[in-house]
């Protein structure tokens, strides 16, 4: 997922499972741009997976729909095992930014957390206006490079080894300044 090449078969659920999504809330094309703030042609193009979403415009949906980008995955994956072995964890990579994302413990139902590792190269900056869900629990440890967090206006720089535990209420943003790239792992908890 995330490339301009024609689409796969995630690209295809994930734009079914994006269409399904709008129409559980009962909304238009024009409601959901409005309340995501992703223009309607953007929107109606990633239903019909012509277009695979950037990372911002993933968060934008996920805060419109009160899920996190993680569980949205999910639900386009088949059911995860128990143990999932690396090569098996789902990838994502937004062409815009360079992040690649990899789900190392997907959401399961009746589970309330789960692990994703995220990699910026250096300059990379991804920006959320609001969470996916109010009030998530995240866990961040920076396990390469160096990171600029900024969560509701305060801004945090971890290096390697550091640890910021955190509830997400607002806004947060992720930039490496570099001059290497930063991985992370984020541990997510539902409230």
């Amino acid at each position: 997922m995330g490339n301009d090449e024609t689409p796969g078969a995630e690209d295809r659920r994930l734009a079914a499972r994006l269409a399904a999504l709008r129409a559980e809330h009962g909304w238009p094309l024009d409601e959901l741009a409005r309340r995501s703030g992703v223009s309607r042609s953007t929107l109606s193009r990633l239903e019909r997976a012509e277009l695979s979403p950037t990372a911002a415009q993933l968060g934008r949906l996920c805060t419109a729909y009160g899920r996190t980008v993680s569980r949205l995955l999910a639900e386009v994956e088949a059911e995860p095992p128990g143990l999932l072995r690396a090569a098996e964890q789902p990838r994502w990579h937004d062409p815009a930014t360079g992040f690649a994302r990899r789900s190392v413990s997907p959401p399961h139902p009746g589970l309330r957390a789960e692990l994703v590792e995220g990699t910026l190269p250096p300059g990379a900056r991804i920006a959320y206006q609001a969470p996916p869900v109010p009030g998530l629990e995240q866990h961040l440890w920076v396990l390469e490079g160096e990171l600029e967090l900024e969560l509701d206006g305060a801004a945090h720089r971890l290096a390697a080894g550091d640890c910021l535990r955190y509830r997400l209420h607002g806004a947060s943003g992720f930039h490496c300044p570099g001059p290497d790239p930063v991985r992370y792992l984020i541990a997510l908890v539902l409230p």
